[in-house]
C-alpha cells in the first residue's frame, strides 16, 4: 500500500473511532491499522507527517482528528483515483467506515454548498465562522448530529461540540456565542461534570463567573 493510501486508511480509522469528538487511545487505533507483519514504529513517520499537516493532534495518550484540515485531507484521500485497498480481503471495519462516511458526510460538512468558489464541500468546513447567526446554525447541526449518533438523550457534552467545530472559531468566540444561544433560549447549558472528569474535557466546556462550570447543552427550540 502506498504512503498516501496508508495515510488515508489511518485517517479513516481515526474518524471511524470517533476521533473528531474525542481522543482515541493509541492502542485502539494501532490495533486497526497495523497488520501482523508490521510494527507500530513503521507508522511513526506517517503520524508525524499528518501532525505536521495539521490533520491530526497527538498527545501522550492518543490521537484526535482535527475537524477542518483532518476532514479535508481524509476526503481528498478517499476521492483520489489512486486510493485502493490491497489484497483480496478488506477489513469489515474499513468497509463499514466507508459506508458511514458516504451516508454522513453531507451532515458532517454542516450544510455547506456542494461547490464553494470552485472547491469541494469539504473545504467549507475549514473556513472560519464569521457571525453569531452562522455559529448558531453550525452549533445546532453539530448538536443534532452528536445527539443522534451517540444517543445522548438531549444532553450533549459541550466539549464535544467545541471539538467538532474546532478552530473555525476562537475559544472566546465559542464561549460567547454559545452563552448567547442560552440567552436567546435556544440551548440551555447545564452543570455537572464530564463522564471521566478529564481536565482537558472540563477545559473544553464553558465556565462563567456567575453560573460556574457548564458541561452539557440541551436544545430548547426545534
Amino acid at each position: 500500500m502506498t504512503l498516501k493510501n496508508t495515510s488515508t486508511r489511518l485517517l479513516l480509522a481515526l474518524w471511524d473511532l470517533g476521533g473528531m469528538q474525542q481522543e482515541v487511545k493509541k492502542g485502539q487505533l494501532t490495533k486497526r491499522i497495523v497488520s501482523k507483519s508490521q510494527k507500530v514504529a513503521d507508522y511513526q513517520g506517517i503520524f508525524e507527517e499528518l501532525q505536521k499537516q495539521g490533520a491530526i493532534a497527538i498527545s501522550k495518550k492518543g490521537y484526535s482528528l482535527t475537524s477542518g484540515k483532518g476532514l479535508e485531507v481524509l476526503g481528498e484521500g478517499l476521492r483520489s483515483s489512486e486510493f485502493n485497498f490491497e489484497g483480496t480481503i478488506v477489513g469489515t471495519w474499513a468497509a463499514n467506515a466507508l459506508l458511514r462516511w458516504i451516508s454522513q458526510i453531507d451532515v458532517a460538512v454542516t450544510g455547506a454548498d456542494v461547490l464553494v468558489n470552485g472547491k469541494g464541500a469539504l473545504a467549507k468546513l475549514s473556513e472560519g465562522i464569521a457571525s453569531y447567526d452562522e455559529f448558531k446554525s453550525v452549533a445546532l447541526e453539530v448538536y443534532d448530529k452528536l445527539n443522534y449518533e451517540y444517543n445522548f438523550n438531549n444532553l450533549v457534552p459541550i466539549y464535544r461540540i467545541r471539538r467538532v467545530i474546532g478552530d473555525r472559531v476562537s475559544r472566546t468566540e465559542f464561549n460567547d456565542w454559545l452563552l448567547e444561544t442560552q440567552a436567546n433560549d435556544i440551548l440551555q447549558l447545564q452543570g455537572g461534570s464530564v463522564e471521566d472528569s478529564a481536565p482537558d474535557k472540563i477545559e473544553d466546556s464553558v465556565a462563567t463567573e456567575l453560573d460556574g462550570l457548564r458541561c452539557y447543552a440541551t436544545r430548547l427550540k426545534p
